[in-house]
């Protein structure tokens, strides 16, 4: 893949990171920012990015190209899946919902660019404007790619210098949408910088940290809690740690009509990055009492995972994730041999899907790698008291319930503690508002100046 070297991950494997080099890429940044990021206003940099993603949506273009023939090697995920979370991910990129993103924040659309005031404000003659960190560091997880490239957009639009961090061999699409961002307007992708090197690098990462005013990370919470005690005491840090998701089926919408469109929406999930996401099911609840029982469910989303893998493959595993998949496969095939209340279905051959069904409702934390467990719950209360095990580290709730009571269960997972309840199907799809663990992602990086006149 011949990139030009734009970029510190552009060199060449053999080409050494020094901590000088280093130090000199985060003063170019800043510079770079003062010249070309500061003067930019919110309205150009949205139509930067919204071309540039509008480019990637194209089956032409040369960066979504290059990342569908290079991804599955490098990332270990097919084309199909590639291609279904990149247009994902730049489909929500558009000018409209970056202006309501942004309102959403912040109040006023122009609260990046100028003092201004919402009418409550205004009852109290206060103005306020927000601005950015210097330079922004992403410390980015080695899973899927998506949130890396939204961490660039979130600096972008936050006029700070960044430099991204990636995990080992996962500079892939980063680099392209760097790249892609170069090609659009390389003045604004001067204003970004990243690199790769295995966690833990002391000298690297001690002159990134000093250098830095805030930074963001991604991954167990055990790396999170490492990071944090090396950064200086100024510097702003999110941490982005452990999260589970599961689904949950009420027994109304699994009428003989809508089954199926209800197990493909399951399927989707299971299946989107290969289920490595934080969004991913771990679990997915079917209430007991409806035309179809749980194991049934589980039963039919065997066969639809077993379609999906004929036309959307799960990418490559390693030999010690699929020997671990093939230990827990024997553990269930044990117990159902010797018990009617668990039952496993699995692909021939691979380790490519597994669906097991227990009776037992206690939350089970999943291979992943699409290995879906089913569970019988006999409602969304008896959910929440098999989940609560994980009650903090819950992220998503996928939902297939009936329309007029969805306000209600939705209204019960928020008190209980989840931070984001969606459509099931949509679980690893969330919309470029969404509020990360329950955070403003904007807001978080920003510092506000009150104008009180």
């Amino acid at each position: 893949m011949n990139l030009p070297e734009y970029f510190l991950a552009d060199l060449p494997k053999e080409a050494a990171l020094s901590p000088a080099l280093l130090m000199e890429a985060c003063v170019t940044l800043k510079r770079n920012r003062e010249s070309y990021l500061l003067r930019r206003t919110t309205d150009q940099i949205i139509r930067t990015l919204a071309g540039v993603a509008g480019e990637w949506l194209r089956a032409e273009n040369r960066f979504r190209k290059l990342a569908l023939v290079h991804g599955p090697t490098m990332l270990g995920f097919s084309r199909e899946t590639l291609a279904r979370g990149l247009d994902g991910f730049f489909g929500e990129l558009t000018t409209e919902k970056f202006h309501a993103w942004i309102e959403q924040e912040f109040g006023d659309a122009r609260r990046l660019d100028q003092l201004c005031s919402t009418e409550v404000e205004q009852q109290t003659s206060r103005a306020g404007i927000a601005h950015g960190p210097e330079l922004l560091v992403h410390i980015a997880a080695g899973n899927i790619p998506n949130p890396t490239l939204m961490s660039m957009v979130l600096g972008l639009l936050t006029r700070s210098a960044q430099f991204v961090k990636c995990a080992r061999g996962m500079t892939l699409l980063p680099r392209l949408f760097a790249h892609s961002i170069y090609e659009y307007d390389p003045k604004l992708a001067a204003c970004i910088e990243m690199a790769e090197w295995r966690g833990g690098n002391l000298a690297l990462e001690e002159v990134l940290f000093a250098e830095s005013d805030c930074v963001t990370a991604t991954g167990s919470d055990e790396a999170l809690a490492a990071i944090k005690t090396r950064l200086p005491h100024r510097v702003r840090f999110l941490g982005y740690g452990h999260r589970v998701s599961f689904g949950y089926v009420a027994a109304e919408v699994l009428t003989e009509h809508n089954a199926r469109k209800v197990i493909a929406r399951a399927a989707d999930d299971v299946t989107a990055w290969d289920q490595l996401g934080c969004l991913s099911p771990h679990v997915i609840y079917v209430q007991s009492g409806g035309h179809s029982s749980a194991e049934e469910f589980a039963r039919r989303l065997a066969d639809e995972l077993a379609k999906r893998e004929t036309i959307e493959p799960r990418g490559g595993a390693a030999q010690e994730i699929a020997a671990y998949i093939a230990s827990c496969r024997a553990i269930y095939e044990l117990r159902a041999a010797n018990s009617a209340s668990t039952h496993v279905w699995k692909s021939n051959d691979s380790t490519a899907w597994t669906v097991v069904f227990e009776a037992d409702a206690r939350f089970q934390l999943s291979c992943c790698h699409r290995f879906i467990y089913v569970k019988s719950a006999a409602g969304i209360g008896d959910v929440i008291h098999n989940a609560d095990s994980v009650r903090a580290q819950v992220s998503s709730v996928g939902i297939a319930v009936p329309e007029h009571r969805a306000g209600d269960i939705a209204t019960q997972l928020a008190r209980w503690g989840a931070t984001r309840v969606c459509p099931l199907g949509q679980m690893q799809n969330p919309p470029l508002m969404w509020r990360h663990d329950g955070r403003p992602a904007l807001g978080d990086l920003v510092t506000w100046t009150d104008w009180e006149q």
